[in-house]
């Protein structure tokens, strides 16, 4: 940690002192910066995904051009089933699309144990070349969907406005649910580790659609496997946050699961959660995304609000409650960390400089 540049990010997590909070944004690679829709004009997707150099290339840009103080790996986490063995394609006008979709026990059994090191060893190329490149200016974050969303997108066979068929599965297959849930936590366990070992200073598992779940549900669907996950991480130090869109009640349990660092949605009163479960873990959020639309006064004023409802002190980490919109302008991008720069300097006492 004490060989990088800029370690804000880090010592947040921990929830050490730092002068000022630190910002990244998820999403921050990707198809709002013209230098990413420029490489994205020759290459499709998955093949940025799976070249290390372009995703180097397409991860170090925020860095550069808005000046975040973490680095994201550029990837997908549909990569895990395709290293399953699914057929996976991403489809401009509609997503992701996974054929042949999980629905019997016969299905999960033709899966693939997964060797990151083998099928997803372009990613972990991708990471040292990235770790190398950014040379200790800032950390590097990896990234891995939960077991509980993977299996949704390998279930529905993409995206999904009901979840009928995800929902049809747990209800009618719970013993088949749970047999993949395990596999695919075992598989997102190997594959941050990896990740670690291939130099990301810190890993974050998104739930996406932990909040289409009753509470019981996603304590039995997905908080089990999150923290399954979380227990089988080989890491020295390298913090793991959880972000689960939309789990308003699971606030308490997602601080018991094994996480340093848990994420809030825009929906979310950061103070109320700051005082429910800031003392036992860091918070990272929670800027509702399209305030990026807003005029530049608007966004300062947004960015204000997000850092007095967390208070003074340490254990913040500043980002948006979601992924940065495709059609936001950049310079609202640049502003928003600018902004945050300069004001959340009050809210800190004056510490190490870093």
């Amino acid at each position: 940690m004490s060989n990088l540049k800029n370690d804000l990010f880090l010592k947040a997590c921990k929830r050490q002192p730092v002068v000022r909070t630190p910002i990244w944004i998820m999403r921050q690679a990707g198809r709002y910066l013209p230098e990413y829709r420029y490489i994205r004009k020759k290459y499709d997707f998955l093949t940025m995904c799976k070249t290390p150099e372009l995703a180097t290339e397409v991860t170090l840009q925020p860095v550069d051009l808005i000046g975040v103080d973490a680095a994201i790996i550029f990837s997908d986490i549909l990569v895990i089933p395709e290293a399953m063995g699914m057929n996976l394609k991403i489809i401009e006008s509609k997503g992701p699309v996974l054929y042949n979709p999980i629905r019997t026990i016969n299905d999960i059994k033709r899966l693939k144990e997964v060797d990151p090191a083998k099928e997803l060893k372009y990613i972990l190329d991708a990471v040292s070349l990235t770790k190398k490149e950014l040379n200790g200016r800032i950390p590097l974050i990896g990234f891995a969907g939960s077991p509980w969303t993977l299996m949704t997108y390998m279930v529905e066979g993409g995206g999904s406005k009901n979840f009928s068929e995800i929902k049809k599965f747990i209800y009618n297959q719970p013993k088949a649910a749970h047999i993949l849930l395990n596999k695919i936590a075992d598989a997102v366990a190997d594959y941050l580790t990896a990740k670690i070992r291939a130099g990301a200073d810190a890993v974050q598992i998104f739930d996406t659609w932990g909040g289409i779940l009753s509470q019981n549900d996603f304590q039995e669907f997905s908080l089990t496997y999150i923290s399954k996950i979380i227990s089988q991480i080989k890491r020295k130090d390298e913090p793991v946050i959880v972000f689960c869109k939309g789990v308003h009640f699971g606030m308490e349990q997602l601080a018991n699961s094994g996480a340093d660092v848990i994420g809030l949605d825009w929906t979310m009163n950061l103070g109320e959660v700051r005082k429910k479960i800031g003392n036992k873990v860091a918070l990272q959020g929670n800027l509702d995304p399209t305030v990026l639309y807003a005029p530049k006064e608007k966004i300062r004023k947004e960015t204000v609000r997000v850092l007095q409802s967390f208070g003074k002190g340490n254990g913040h980490i500043f980002n948006l409650g979601h992924g940065i919109p495709p059609d936001v302008n950049p310079e609202n991008a640049k502003a928003l960390v600018a902004y945050l720069k300069e004001e959340s300097k009050i809210f800190h006492h004056r510490g190490t400089k870093s």
